[in-house]
C-alpha cells in the first residue's frame, strides 16, 4: 500500500493520462469507423474500394509497427509536428477505427432493406434514413462488439508509454526505476486498468439499457 500512497501523484498523472488517451483515441475512432463505414456501404465504386482496401491495411498491420511509422517515421521525414499524445491518438484512433467500422458495417447489414426503402418511400433524404431508421436499430448489435474494441484500446494504450506518453505504464516504468518491486507495481497498475475498463463497461452498460427495446 505505501507504494500508492507515496507515490499517488504519479498514479494519478498516469491514469488521468490513461483516461485522456483512451476518451480522444475513442473519439476519433468513431468518426473515422462511421466515415469508413459509410464509405463501405456506398453506391459508389470507388469509395468502397478505397475504404476496404484502408481497412484491410490497418486491421492486418500490428499496432506496434503502425506506433513506430506514425510516431517516429512521420516526423523523420518531416510530415507532422504534432506532439506524441497527438500522434499516438492518431494510431489509436485510427487502428481501432477499422475495427469499429467493420462492426458498424456489420450492424448496418442485419438491417432489413426493406425498412430504408419504407423510408425513403416516406420521402425521407439519404442521411434522415440512416440517422432516424438504420443507425438506431444497427446500434443494439453493434454495442457488444464496440464495447469489446474501446476496452481493446483502452488497454493497447499501454503501447503509447513506450513513446514517451504520460499514462500508466510510463508511470509503471517510472516506479520501477525508483526500485520499487515489479510484483506490486505491476498489481497497482493492473488495478488501475481494471477500473479503466470497468468505467467504459459501465458507460456501455447504460447506453445498452437506453437502446434496449421495451418488452
Amino acid at each position: 500500500m505505501h507504494v500508492l500512497l507515496d507515490n499517488a501523484d504519479l498514479f494519478l498523472e498516469g491514469f488521468a493520462g490513461s483516461v485522456r488517451l483512451t476518451v480522444a483515441s475513442t473519439l476519433l475512432a468513431l468518426l473515422l469507423g462511421v466515415a469508413l463505414a459509410a464509405c463501405r456501404v456506398s453506391p459508389v465504386p470507388l469509395l468502397r474500394g478505397l475504404s476496404a482496401t484502408a481497412v484491410r491495411l490497418l486491421c492486418s498491420t500490428p499496432l506496434t509497427v503502425l506506433f513506430f511509422g506514425v510516431t517516429l517515421g512521420l516526423p523523420v521525414l518531416g510530415l507532422t509536428s504534432l506532439g506524441y499524445f497527438s500522434l499516438a491518438v492518431l494510431t489509436l484512433g485510427a487502428y481501432s477505427g477499422a475495427f469499429l467500422c467493420e462492426a458498424l458495417r456489420s450492424g448496418v447489414n442485419t438491417v432489413d432493406t426493406s425498412q430504408a426503402e419504407a423510408g425513403r418511400g416516406l420521402g425521407l433524404s439519404p442521411v434522415q434514413v440512416a440517422w432516424l431508421i438504420v443507425l438506431p436499430q444497427a446500434a443494439r448489435t453493434v454495442l457488444s462488439p464496440a464495447r469489446s474494441i474501446i476496452v481493446t484500446l483502452a488497454k493497447n494504450s499501454a503501447l503509447a508509454g513506450g513513446f514517451s506518453v504520460p499514462e500508466l505504464f510510463g508511470a509503471e516504468k517510472a516506479l520501477l526505476e525508483r526500485g520499487y518491486a515489479v510484483g506490486v507495481v505491476f498489481l497497482w497498475v493492473t488495478l488501475a486498468y481494471l477500473l479503466l475498463v470497468a468505467l467504459i463497461s459501465g458507460v456501455f452498460l447504460v447506453v445498452e439499457r437506453r437502446l434496449a427495446v421495451p418488452c
